[in-house]
């Protein structure tokens, strides 16, 4: 695969001549967006503290146990996004190919006994000892990071090296096995791609293949196919395979129009599985009700409005696509977690960003965030 990275960077036009390329453009970063992540952030610590009371008697007897670790998170997270706003965001262009082999190496590494964390019949995380890691988060940033550094320049021809960088990517990832986060990794690069100017006629051959793969992985894996079957029939078996959607239904149908009340949801009580991570909606729909959850949408609006207002603003096309790839993942991982919660999909297991309980997602995504801020600095 050729990889064209090593050309000189475009000076932006705000930096004065003489200003070091490590130091953020002369405009301010974005207020809205930063304001709405962080403000998302912090209503994201509350609910993780709400739904996760229960789970943390139980099995910590503790129930501060989940909020501490997500403030610990949280602070790590904003200190990435302290440093990405500060940095120019030309200094990440330099890290796109070895992030890129970091990030096979690390998806590798999760299947190695010791090392790799096997739960629930899946590989997905690296225990290091002092932090556990989800590398399939760090490859939504990469993802986003290598396809900027690569499609920002022309070139013919890139159709078959770019088939190859999914199956090298996203083929590991459906091995671990994690079907969500494959799904949204496909969609964040096949959007970038085509906004990058690649032609459209290639998007014909993706459509088929897709459905090929999704039916193909549904049919050879038990647990997917009965994931498939529970979504076409909510009715069958309700203690088992549908149970936790059926329960979140019961979750957004108990809130009303305006909740039931900030800690006053049932569902959290052990009805719910994962009511802490990927089901959190269901606890925000059920003690705030339709209003709340509208509320949590449109910020959610914002942030994406925001990324995308600062990609066509942005100087370069480094800095275009970067912005761009980080509002595609921000809005396919929110769309597939509340699509899957009003039971349009099947469950998925993705985290709702900035909400949902969970470190890897979180530091990652806030990181990502503080580019994007820092790329708001300059204006073309």
């Amino acid at each position: 695969m050729k990889l064209p990275f090593y050309h000189s960077h475009q000076s932006g036009r705000n930096r004065p001549r003489g200003t070091p390329v490590f130091l953020c453009g002369l405009n301010p970063a974005d207020r809205w967006l930063a304001g709405s992540v962080l403000l998302l952030s912090l209503f994201g610590v509350v609910m993780v503290y709400e739904s996760s009371v229960a789970i943390a008697v139980r099995d910590f007897s503790d129930q501060f146990y989940f909020i501490r670790e997500q403030l610990k998170w949280l602070a790590l997270g904003l200190t990435g996004l302290f440093i990405g706003s500060k940095l120019s965001y030309r200094i990440w262009h330099m890290l796109a190919v070895p992030f890129f082999f970091a990030t096979i190496a690390l998806l590798l590494m999760v299947f190695l006994p010791g090392l790799g964390i096997r739960a629930q019949g899946a590989h997905r995380w690296l225990n290091f000892g002092f932090f556990v890691f989800q590398p399939a988060e760090f490859a939504k940033f990469t993802t986003v990071l290598y396809l900027s550094a690569w499609l920002r320049n022309s070139e013919s021809n890139r159709f078959s090296a770019f088939v190859i960088y999914l199956c090298m990517t996203v083929g590991l990832i459906l091995l671990e096995p994690d079907m969500g986060t494959s799904f949204v990794l496909l969609l964040i690069a096949i959007s970038m791609y085509f906004f990058s100017g690649e032609p459209i006629r290639h998007l014909f051959i993706f459509i088929p293949i897709m459905a090929i793969v999704i039916i193909g992985l549904a049919i050879i894996s038990p647990y997917r196919l009965s994931r498939v079957m529970t979504f076409l029939n909510l009715q069958e078996d309700p203690l088992g395979a549908s149970y936790q959607i059926r329960q979140v239904l019961v979750a957004l149908g108990s809130g009303g129009w305006t909740g039931v009340g900030i800690g006053k949801s049932r569902q959290k009580y052990e009805y719910l599985p994962e009511a802490n991570t990927d089901s959190i909606f269901a606890i925000i729909a059920e003690e705030l009700g339709f209003v709340g959850s509208v509320c949590v949408i449109l910020v959610y609006m914002v942030i994406i409005w925001r990324c995308f207002k600062i990609s066509i603003r942005a100087p370069d096309n480094f800095g275009r696509l970067f912005a761009l790839g980080a509002g595609i993942w921000i809005a396919c991982q929110t769309i597939v977690n509340l699509s899957a919660m009003v039971a349009l999909i099947p469950l998925t297991g993705i985290p709702l960003p900035f909400v949902s309980y969970g470190g890897s997602s979180l530091i990652i995504a806030l990181t990502a965030v503080g580019i994007v801020l820092n790329i708001s600095t300059y204006k073309s």
